[in-house]
């Protein structure tokens, strides 16, 4: 028996249980592995609330994690006992022991540590994806990143700033502004105390932005494509204030035959051999010190409920991990 963390119905942080498991043997295809970190992130929240949905109940849920391979399923090739490995994007992560398909399943460097890799795994192929090929970023392009001091934010904005973009971003508060502009933001907007629209015009002398990553949702729609030069692209690729219900496709040629997309990191990393690449893209900016990784809140497993609330909260900044 080991302990998990896990949601018997949906609703608040409140129905996140921890308990005893049994978890079996791998199986055809999977790894066992002994985790020593695991990701925290808002998509937990999603699948948490029903928002997405799961194959059942009750389940495990989280969706990245580090640790060591204590067994191997039939039919898998490249890992082996005692093997540090990482994933993203396999539900089942809030527990002490696990298994995963081996085809979600990356060998981690030896100088990167298991802490550093369940943090920067989900929220950095999200910013690959979204710097290098959603929008391809380039020297001279003016970007806006919406909560610019959240897990995403702050490595989306070091990344972007890497490929030579300007940076404006919005975050909730002094402390935040503080981690955004040492992140490489150019300008910072309050965005409780500020219009970020009259602001980025002001930034900008009215050029407005190429594109706007926006991982907020309901809150800053449609105020997000009032940011935006004509043809500029409104990247919306996370539901941080609730998801978007009143999307009106003529505001795209009203305010400049803009270009719209939701993107999930799910499509971009489907075949193996684009996981590996963006995996690998993701690994050397973090390597050569372009991308640091900011893990600034870590909670026991059984505190999944606290780690939650605070999440929600907006209390939390920078990479979050529950540490099993």
């Amino acid at each position: 028996m080991v302990h998990a963390v896990r949601v018997h119905h949906t609703g608040g942080p409140e129905v996140l249980t921890y308990e005893e498991i049994t978890v079996p043997p791998p199986g055809r295809g999977e790894v066992q592995i002994r985790q020593t970190a695991i990701g925290l992130n808002f998509i937990d929240v999603y699948f948490r609330t029903g928002l997405y949905k799961t194959d059942g109940l009750p389940f495990v849920p989280g969706n990245e994690g580090a640790g060591v391979v204590t067994a191997v399923g039939p039919d898998v090739s490249g890992f082996h006992e005692g093997d540090r490995v990482v994933y993203a994007m396999s539900i089942g992560a809030y527990a002490e022991v696990r298994n995963v398909a081996a085809a979600l399943l990356v060998h981690l460097p030896a100088s990167i540590d298991d802490r550093t890799a369940a943090a920067m795994m989900l929220k950095g192929m999200t910013a690959q994806y979204l710097v290098r090929r959603t929008h391809p970023v380039k020297p001279g392009d003016v970007i806006l990143v919406q909560a610019a001091a959240g897990g995403v934010g702050l490595i989306l904005t070091q990344w972007a700033k890497h490929l030579g973009a300007t940076v404006i971003g919005t975050v909730g508060s002094k402390e935040k502004a503080e981690l955004a502009l040492a992140a490489g933001c150019d300008h910072v907007i309050l965005y409780r105390d500020e219009d970020f629209v009259h602001r980025v015009k002001q930034i900008t002398a009215g050029k407005m932005c190429d594109v706007v990553y926006d991982g907020v949702g309901q809150a800053t729609y449609p105020a997000s494509l009032d940011c935006l030069k004509p043809l500029g692209l409104w990247v919306s690729f996370g539901n941080a204030s609730g998801p978007i219900k009143n999307f009106d496709l003529l505001q795209l040629s009203q305010k400049g035959s803009l270009f719209a997309t939701r993107p999930t990191l799910n499509t971009f990393v489907s075949k193996r051999e684009d996981l590996l690449a963006t995996v690998n893209d993701l690994f050397e900016v973090v390597l050569d010190g372009a991308v640091k990784i900011p893990i600034h809140q870590t909670y026991a497993l059984k505190d999944a409920q606290k780690a939650h609330k605070d999440l929600e909260s907006r209390k939390t900044t920078g990479s979050s991990l529950l540490l099993p």
